[in-house]
């Protein structure tokens, strides 16, 4: 079971392909593990790096007869890709291969079109939104806003990264730009409960206890198990003098940042250091 660099030396061993195709191979392998480092951003070069491992590869499994080595020059070293065991290249290629020649094809390709795929037409949503939390918590925040902007345009019906992004702006005490990003959330996704759950916490933090209840109450009926959504429903309900229902919600949630919530507080004690987690 060979991968990388081991499986182009192989398959250019067995002749499945020639000494061009192996280095397209090699300089693509390449693209493919500067790619593991999330900072970097692929180039024109890489990019023709991958169609061109693509193209000749292609030509490989249609069968089509190989060019003519080229002479290296004098003193030129041997390619990294290049087996050092003798191979018997005066035989004419054959236009069949036989299976194990197919196979190793095959599993070459597959590299090809994964890595080609994932280099010519972006990393998913997913990894962009994985990259962005993994920069949020680290604390990288202009990192994790770019990542978090990719994201929502590669999944326009996920409310998630809106929701990142209206945490971060909140935080900061841009109130307005959390209300667009969260307004955003829902237009995405209408019943998310983490989008809803934030909107509460928005309104909650500046004070607006009755729309944020009414925020609150979509959340928990979007996600009954969500014990935070209720947590701090129980507290908006507090700060409106509706002690028996927050007492139930607060119940309801058991311990947690809400848990010392009282009338007495105000908006900007309940904001400081209780904010929902986000997922």
């Amino acid at each position: 079971m060979l991968t990388g660099q081991p499986l182009i030396r192989e398959a250019r061993q067995r002749q499945v392909i020639n000494f061009d195709q192996a280095n397209a191979l090699a300089e693509f392998q390449a693209v493919h593990d500067r790619l593991q480092d999330t900072s970097y951003r692929a180039n024109d070069a890489d990019v023709n790096a991958a169609r061109s491992a693509f193209l000749k590869l292609d030509s490989a499994l249609m069968g089509e007869p190989a060019p003519a080595p080229r002479a290296a020059p004098p003193g030129a070293q041997p390619a990294t890709v290049e087996t050092t065991a003798p191979v018997d290249v005066s035989a004419p290629r054959a236009r069949s291969m036989p299976s194990w020649a197919i196979l190793g094809a095959a599993a070459v390709i597959l590299i090809v079109l994964v890595g080609g795929g994932f280099l010519l037409f972006g990393r998913g949503g997913n990894d962009s939104m994985q990259q962005g939390i993994d920069a949020y918590r680290r604390g990288q925040r202009e990192v994790a806003v770019s990542a978090f902007g990719r994201a929502a345009k590669e999944n326009p019906k996920s409310a998630l990264p809106h929701v990142y992004l209206a945490r971060m702006a909140r935080e900061v005490g841009n109130f307005t730009l959390a209300n667009q990003e969260l307004s955003l959330a829902l237009q995405a996704d209408p019943n998310s409960a983490i989008a809803l759950r934030e909107m509460g916490a928005n309104l909650l933090t500046q004070g607006n206890y009755e729309l944020a209840r009414r925020f609150y109450i979509r959340a928990v009926q979007a996600d009954p198990t969500d014990k935070t959504a209720q947590g701090y429903l129980g507290c908006t309900l507090m700060r409106l003098n509706r002690t028996t229902e927050a007492t139930n919600f607060l119940n309801r949630a058991g311990p947690g940042a809400w848990s010392n919530c009282t009338p007495a507080q105000t908006p900007a004690t309940q904001a400081a250091g209780s904010l929902p987690p986000l997922p």
